[in-house]
């Protein structure tokens, strides 16, 4: 599987985390309303699951997938390269570096930075399809009245501030999503070598469930501070600056103001990184199985005078 080409392992990623989403948006919906709250509203109060049901009863079920359109929108960019990227990324440091493989300390160091850069990459990209998604989930239509669409958002944004609008909040974003890239990948790369190499489990679904479980877990403890301000200056809550938001949040809310929605938040990574993980690891088998000049490779049957060796050595030049 690691021998896939770049392009399909970019369709693979990007394929898995548009199904991830799909599963997992309501959460996020409440996730970004929880954020965005004051600490009066009924909705911090309600918590996750109360503020599902608050949403369905006043908005209605399908309001659970506020921003699904930008949101897969942003998957097929963002997930396409930062998770398609990361093994290229990988390989391209350990040549420039000389890693040494043996060296669990250089073999961290090289995951840890082709995280970064790649989920760094991703975002610069994929900004304008975030900024979109997290207004259109934390807009309420009981206050706006109307359904939300997607292209009017962007028309929307572009008209008030303009091109320059679509990258709003880009810095914390890129260090949010640098963040839990790496949190992601890492954890996941490395679990899944521990739970292996230790024979606790084998390469298979229930190694990439547990792995998908934890790598989400350590994302959320370490990414959540990051998010709810990435969150509120997105959304344009308390000024558009994030070291100005960072404080007004830490005055009024104290330290557990950057763990608000850390619930949602968790349900959310972890449940999104079972899906995406396993889901990823099963497109990339099937990738490979569906390789035709890989399949002739293994192919040592002849027939007759000419054997299908000498077949598939034509179809391979």
């Amino acid at each position: 599987m690691s021998d896939l080409s770049l392009s399909k392992k970019m369709l693979c990623a990007g394929s898995a985390a548009c199904i991830a989403d799909l599963t997992t948006f309501p959460f996020d919906v409440a996730k970004v309303r929880l954020q965005v709250a004051q600490n009066s509203g009924n909705t911090v109060r309600s918590g996750l699951f109360g503020t599902l049901v608050n949403i369905a009863k006043v908005e209605g079920i399908k309001c659970w997938w506020n921003g699904i359109i930008p949101g897969l929108q942003r998957q097929c960019v963002f997930a396409s390269i930062r998770i398609g990227m990361y093994d290229s990324t990988k390989d391209f440091y350990s040549d420039l570096f000389g890693s040494n493989q043996k060296n669990s300390a250089s073999v961290m160091s090289i995951r840890i930075l082709s995280g970064i850069t790649s989920g760094a990459v991703a975002i610069s990209f994929a900004q304008p399809t975030d900024v979109v998604k997290v207004r259109m989930q934390a807009a309420s239509r009981s206050l706006t009245g109307a359904k939300l669409s997607s292209v009017d958002m962007y028309k929307s944004i572009f008209r008030e501030k303009g091109l320059r609008g679509l990258w709003v909040g880009l810095l914390p974003n890129m260090a949010r999503n640098s963040i839990v890239n790496a949190t992601e990948l890492v954890a996941y790369d490395t679990f899944k070598d521990l739970l292996i190499k230790n024979k606790l489990l084998n390469d298979g679904l229930t190694c990439h469930f547990s792995a998908g479980f934890l790598a989400g877990f350590m994302a959320t403890i370490v990414a959540s501070p990051i998010d709810v301000v990435k969150t509120r200056v997105m959304n344009g809550a308390e000024g558009t600056s994030f070291i100005n938001c960072a404080r007004e949040l830490a005055l009024k809310d104290g330290f557990f103001g950057f763990y608000k929605g850390f619930t949602p938040s968790f349900m959310r990574l972890g449940t999104w990184n079972i899906v995406m993980f396993v889901t990823f690891e099963q497109f990339k088998l099937l990738s490979s199985k569906m390789d035709t000049p890989a399949l002739l490779e293994r192919l040592p049957i002849h027939l007759g005078s000419l054997s299908l060796m000498d077949k598939r050595k034509d179809l391979l030049k």
